[in-house]
């Protein structure tokens, strides 16, 4: 893994300097009192271009896909806490252990929905949730639907 300070340094060629400022989520961060953060916009172009995927991106696009990509995993947690609780009587403060993006793994139902016809996800993850003690893994899916009407806003951030 690269350190930190490092993570937030331009890129090779990088054509204008993007923000080293990180956001701190609204999700519960397992083993400690606080949540998690949010990688900068800097952090997050470097781990495109590391990752063999950001040979298209612009920095100036950058500001974008960071909100998309924090907005997506809000929108995530609260669904991921209407499922937790069911398990309130147990613990009513589960928390984000961690999680590791699978985007060239299909999940069970992903591999039969795409044998049924269906379009593949274009992303997967794996949140580990300490539910007061007890480990409970979620198989994340994320799926484009061209059906949806495409919000041209900024999300908050």
């Amino acid at each position: 893994m690269m350190p930190s300070a490092a993570q937030q340094l331009p890129s090779p060629g990088q054509e204008a300097p993007l923000s080293t400022d990180r956001a701190v989520s609204g999700i519960a961060r397992g083993g400690v009192d606080s949540t998690w953060v949010y990688p900068s916009e800097q952090m997050f172009y470097n781990s495109l271009k590391r990752k063999g995927k950001g040979s298209d991106v612009k920095p100036e696009d950058v500001q974008l896909m960071v909100a998309i990509h924090n907005n997506m995993n809000e929108k995530t947690w609260r669904e991921l806490l209407m499922w937790e609780r069911f398990h309130c009587k147990k613990c009513d403060d589960p928390r984000l252990l961690r999680f590791l993006g699978r985007p060239d793994d299909l999940s069970p139902k992903a591999r039969m929905k795409t044998w049924m016809g269906h379009d593949a996800p274009f992303d997967r993850h794996d949140w580990v949730v300490d539910r007061c003690g007890k480990e409970v893994r979620y198989i994340i899916d994320y799926y484009h639907d061209s059906k949806l009407p495409v919000d041209k806003e900024l999300p908050a951030q």
